[in-house]
């Protein structure tokens, strides 16, 4: 006699396998040609991918047309008028803003070598569209400072962000060609200064800037929304709901990026990795703080993003930093199929979500 459950079980493995099958299928590994490893990845409103590189012989950027299968050769970010014997760049941060102008946020060992305080710096430099080589590099503040992130809109605006005792930016409205003198867009902010910051302009032209509090030991998620053509004074909100208090700077990464509605943050809390979605005004979205299963070490990178229809993928460095790992996400919240990792080097991790909806990672 036939089971009569057998048709029913029969359909519910199937609808798993498929949703496993369409799970991998969504999501791509995508490895850069050469020595480099991969800082930051962003794509532009043309569906062009940008990816900035630490490598041997500083930094590089280069790009995709075709959805991570191939790239362009690697271009240096910083000059030669710039190099100076000894002194190393480092990137922090990339974003692609107006007509797809890249803009990139440098440091350098300029601290180690004992060089000037005021060259221990946030370090700019822009790439144009169609350009074959990148702005002579920019000392931006001229103060120590460290922790520098960097979002533009497409409307010509650049914010860049730094730490120095307190949460500094900096911004452009002529697309990076020049920026105002720092300024502290809400003086309630009080960071981890060996933590980082992180910016991403919102979907209704607000900056959104992400960042560690150190009040009291507190160490929780912040994030300030700042509506630069208002007066007004920009909102601060926690966005963390796991509380921890540690007499130290974790000396953690995070990240913070754009969605239709708002934006999605992603951060490490007692070393584990969560993230959230955010609306445009700050305010968590159901289910709130979701955890991943993602850890963290000391200033190993996370990162978050979203398609259009909400599903997001989490990112994560591992804490030996020997591979690059993820999880999916549905636009309720829910983990997708099981996490995926691969081999990687250097610290970073960076992701793109692609206009088709499908998700590529870059070890």
């Amino acid at each position: 006699m036939r089971n009569p459950w057998s048709a029913f079980i029969a359909l519910a493995v199937f609808s798993v396998c498929c949703e496993a099958s369409d799970v991998t299928k969504r999501v791509s590994v995508s490895r850069v040609p050469g020595s480099g490893s991969v800082v930051k990845a962003q794509a532009g409103a043309d569906g062009t991918i940008h990816l900035l590189l630490d490598s041997d012989d500083g930094p590089r950027y280069v790009q995709s047309q075709d959805g991570g299968a191939t790239f362009t050769t690697p271009i240096a970010i910083v000059d030669a008028a710039t190099q100076k014997p000894g002194l190393k760049f480092s990137v922090w941060d990339m974003a692609v803003g107006k007509d797809g102008r890249v803009h990139v946020a440098m440091g350098n060992n300029a601290w180690k070598l004992k060089l000037p305080e005021d060259q221990w710096a946030f370090y700019y430099a822009t790439l144009p569209p169609g350009a074959k080589a990148f702005s002579p590099v920019r000392n931006l503040n001229r103060k120590s400072s460290e922790g520098f992130a960097l979002a533009a809109d497409d409307r010509g605006d650049v914010t860049a962000c730094f730490l120095s005792g307190k949460l500094y930016a900096m911004v452009s409205h002529d697309r990076g060609e020049t920026f105002s003198a720092s300024t502290e867009p809400n003086a309630a902010a009080d960071p981890c200064n060996c933590c980082t910051s992180a910016a991403a302009y919102g979907p209704d032209g607000r900056a959104a800037l992400l960042y560690r509090e150190e009040t009291g030991n507190e160490r929780d998620m912040y994030v300030v929304l700042w509506d630069q053509q208002s007066e007004g004074k920009p909102l601060k909100k926690r966005v963390s709901e796991t509380p921890w208090k540690i007499d130290a700077c974790p000396m953690t990464y995070f990240s913070i990026n754009r969605t239709a509605t708002g934006y999605v943050a992603a951060w490490p809390t007692k070393g584990q990795i969560y993230f959230a979605r955010l609306d445009k005004d700050g305010a968590l979205l159901p289910p709130g703080e979701i955890k991943t299963p993602g850890t963290a070490g000391m200033r190993t990178g996370i990162s978050a993003v979203s398609a259009a229809d909400g599903t997001t993928l989490v990112a994560w460095k591992n804490q030996t930093k020997d591979s690059l790992r993820w999880q999916l996400y549905d636009p309720k919240g829910n983990p997708q199929g099981e996490p995926g990792t691969t081999k990687s080097t250097g610290s970073g991790a960076a992701a793109v979500a692609l206009s088709d909806g499908r998700f590529v990672v870059f070890p």
